[in-house]
């Protein structure tokens, strides 16, 4: 599957330019939209959506705006000049979002990921299904077992000091960490719970040496923010992946 970024100001013609040239060069593609914008309607984004789906494969990827502190958004923010949606209106549109796409037969598979069936994207599942992968590029982090621990790696943002690294010593690492048991627990059950398919509970209990709290677990299944998969698996509930942050807290705890 092939993914682009980029940072080079374009407008909409340009954009499915793009796209259009995507699906005449390679068997499989998927682009990324951006909701819950300021001053975005329900009626304008199901509209939105609907032309997607519409220009999509087979893939698509469509994130709530979010607006990291020390991002030019966020001053915009704080100085009253963007408004996003609020909580509710946020809720509203992802809601919405799922009902779209799962009508045009690319339903959810991951919070912000829709696809066929099939046509998953294998990359992306190898981060969500806590696997290892190297990372390679400006600001990738790496996840590996060596020894039977879970190690980081991290490289450096800038691609000029990146490029430089590489050069020089032949990567752009510029440090690590080993993380215990229950941090490893912990990121599988950040990542995992993300999943349509969720979590194995065997898994989690293997990485932090104790199982999920039964009581806990029970209480959340009363308050339908989690749900069981067969008899080994939980996964996050429609209405627990608009709280997904506080439910993984909760269940870590």
């Amino acid at each position: 599957m092939i993914c682009a970024f980029s940072a080079v100001l374009h407008d909409v013609s340009q954009a499915l330019d793009a796209i259009e040239l995507a699906r005449r060069t390679f068997p499989r593609l998927s682009f990324d939209l951006i909701y819950a914008r300021p001053g975005q309607s329900e009626d304008a984004w199901a509209a939105e959506l609907k032309f997607a789906l519409a220009t999509a494969a087979d893939h698509l990827s469509l994130y709530q705006l979010t607006i990291e502190e020390g991002t030019p958004f966020f001053a915009l923010r704080e100085s009253g000049k963007l408004t996003p949606p609020d909580m509710e209106a946020a809720a509203r549109l992802y809601e919405l979002t799922q009902a779209v796409t799962a009508e045009a037969g690319l339903p959810a598979y991951e919070i912000s990921n829709h696809a066929v069936y099939g046509a998953e994207s294998r990359h992306n599942l190898i981060y969500w299904r806590y696997g290892e992968y190297v990372g390679a590029g400006p600001g990738a982090h790496g996840r590996f077992v060596e020894d039977g621990r879970r190690h980081v790696t991290f490289t450096e943002k800038t691609p000029e000091i990146w490029l430089g690294s590489v050069e020089s010593f032949g990567h752009g690492v510029i440090g690590g960490e080993t993380l215990t048991r229950q941090e490893e627990a912990d990121e599988m059950l950040l990542m995992g719970l993300r999943l349509k398919e969720g979590i194995d509970l065997a898994r989690y209990e293997a990485l932090a040496g104790r199982p999920l709290d039964r009581r806990r677990m029970d209480m959340l299944a009363g308050e339908a923010l989690i749900e069981p998969v067969g008899n080994a698996r939980i996964r996050a509930t429609p209405s627990g992946t608009l709280v997904l942050d506080a439910l993984v807290a909760d269940l870590a705890r």
